[in-house]
Formats: structure tokens, sequence, C-alpha cells
């Protein structure tokens, strides 16, 4: 007995998915295992915002390690001193620090810090710039419960301050003709990308 056509056009299309699938870790691993950039060729200074704990520390470390010299942003100025302390102990690298709270973007306070971003960056070699720094709600809450103010104050960080700090950089590297621009999203967004109750989150961490 034949079998059906719809049968085998269903088989197909699952045994697709099945591979399409299967291949995923398989490109991750690809990805992981590839041959690293020197990423000297863009330039000798590296920016990172959000430096200070988790994966921007340690951005900022292994950056520092390949001997790029760094220019640190975050809003809090003890723990900029602190982390570039223990950078340049570790590493012989030049470090710039700049205050900048990213929630303060399209206000006064914003405008100048970005003007200081500036001034620190100029006639320096800004090759990478890695946008790091963002926020999140305390836990998950229905719209109707939540503080608005967090979630502007999220939006703020995770997405116009990005846009602002990359604003400020990215001529200069277009100028030079070569930079690279990381920006680091969450892994929670591709796993779950409805990510319920975590919406506004999702949305500026895609």
């Amino acid at each position: 007995m034949d079998t059906p056509v719809w049968f085998i056009s269903l088989a197909c299309l699952g045994a697709l998915y099945v591979a399409a699938l299967c291949a995923r870790p398989l490109a991750y691993l690809a990805l992981c295992l590839r041959r690293s950039k020197d990423l000297h060729r863009y330039g000798s200074r590296a920016i990172v915002t959000g430096p200070t704990s988790g994966l921007g520390r340690s951005m900022a470390m292994e950056l520092a390690r390949r001997g790029l010299n760094l220019v640190l942003l975050d809003l809090d100025a003890a723990n900029l001193q602190e982390t570039s302390q223990a950078i340049v102990a570790r590493h012989a690298v030049k470090i710039k620090t700049v205050v900048l709270d990213l929630a303060l973007v399209a206000t006064p306070q914003g405008d100048e810090a970005i003007r200081r971003l500036e001034e620190a960056i100029a006639g320096l070699d800004v090759g990478l710039l890695v946008n790091n720094a963002a926020v999140n709600t305390p836990g998950a809450v229905y719209l109707h419960e939540a503080d608005i103010e967090r979630f502007a104050r999220m939006i703020r960080v995770n997405l116009w301050g990005l846009t602002e700090v990359t604003a400020a950089v990215l001529p200069r590297m277009l100028a030079r003709g070569r930079g690279a621009v990381v920006n680091v999203g969450s892994g929670s967004t591709v796993a779950v990308p409805s990510f319920p109750l975590y919406t506004v989150y999702s949305s500026t961490e895609k």
C-alpha cells in the first residue's frame, strides 16, 4: 500500500524541525570553539558599561588580560574605583572611569554625564564598546501591580541609555573606519521568548 503524500509531507517537516533543533547546539559549539579575534585591530581602548560586578566585571578583566586599556562606566564612583584597582593590580593597563547613571538619560544630569564621557574618550583609540549595563524588576508581577517607574527606569537603562552611549562613541569609530559594538542581552529571552510577567525586561534585553 502506497504511503499517503500528506504523511510523507508531515514526516519531512518533522525531520526538518528535529534537524534544526539538533543543529542549534552544534552551532553554539562551533561559535565557542572558533578562533578568537585580535581585538587590538579595532583599537587600543575598550569601553565597558556596568563593569563593577557580574558579567561586566568579568568582561572588563578579560579585556584587560588581553592588553586593552579601559574606560569604565558605572553609576557608583566607589565601585568604579574598587574595580579599577582590582584590574590594575592584575594587569598592566590604563583605566579611565566615568560616573554615569544611565537611568538619567534625557535629563540635564544625563546630558552632562554623556558630555563627560565624550570628553573622557576624546583623542583615545576606542575600538570596542561593550554595552553590558542593565537592570531588571525584583520579581515577577502583573502590570497593574507593578511600580511603573521601575519599568520606566528599566527602559531608560536597558534601551535608551545603551543608545545614548553608542551614539556618543560610534562616530569616532566610523571616522577611523574600524571598531566594534557588543550589546549584551539576556539568554532568558531566547529560552522563553514570551517571558510571562517579564515582558518589559524581555523587550529591552532581546
